[in-house]
C-alpha cells in the first residue's frame, strides 16, 4: 500500500466533477466508466442497483426518457482517506430539470460515495445518494420525546410489540 496524496484527493474531486459532467451530457457509458465492475448504486427512493453495467443501462434508460436534457449540479463537500486505496467522499447534488432555471430546495440530495483506487484510477466502489430533509432531534424532555415514551410504557403494559 502507498501513501495517500494530494494528487489522490483531487483525482477523486475531478471523478466527482467527471460525475456531474457525464450525467449532464446525458452520456450513460462515460457515466457508467466512473463504476467499479462490482460497484453498487442506492438511489433517493432506496432502490439498489447493482454493477456498473446496470448503472449504464439505468442511467442510459433515464438520459433518453424522464430526465432528458438535465444537469446534475452540486459540489465535493469532504474525502476521506481510509486506507491508501480506499475514500469516503460527501458530497451534494440535485437534478437540474430543463424548464428550470434555479434547483428546488427540496430536490437537493447528498451523496456518500465510497471510492476505491483501481488500475485504471479512482472508481466509484458504492454510492448512497439520499435526499436531504433535516429533522430536529427533540429534546428527551420534549412533546414528542414524552409522548414516544407514554406509548411505550403503554405497550409494555399490555404486552403489545417487541418483547
Amino acid at each position: 500500500m502507498r501513501p495517500t496524496t494530494l494528487t489522490d484527493t483531487a483525482q477523486i474531486e475531478r471523478l466527482f466533477a467527471d460525475f456531474l459532467a457525464a450525467w449532464t451530457a446525458g452520456d450513460a457509458a462515460a457515466f457508467g466508466a466512473l463504476f467499479t465492475d462490482d460497484s453498487d448504486y442506492v438511489s433517493y427512493d432506496g432502490t439498489i442497483a447493482r454493477g456498473r453495467l446496470e448503472h449504464e443501462r439505468n442511467h442510459d434508460k433515464l438520459f433518453r426518457g424522464v430526465l432528458a436534457g438535465s444537469a446534475l449540479v452540486g459540489e465535493l463537500e469532504s474525502v476521506r482517506h481510509l486506507t491508501p486505496d480506499v475514500a469516503v467522499a460527501h458530497g451534494t447534488a440535485s437534478v437540474l430539470m430543463p424548464w428550470r432555471a434555479t434547483l428546488p430546495a427540496r430536490r437537493l440530495s447528498r451523496q456518500t460515495i465510497v471510492l476505491a483506487r483501481t488500475a485504471a484510477g479512482w472508481k466509484i466502489s458504492a454510492i448512497h445518494n439520499g435526499r436531504v430533509r433535516p429533522v430536529t432531534v427533540p429534546e428527551p424532555d420534549a412533546f414528542p420525546s414524552k409522548m414516544s415514551q407514554l406509548m411505550a410504557r403503554v405497550a409494555r403494559r399490555l404486552g403489545l410489540g417487541r418483547r
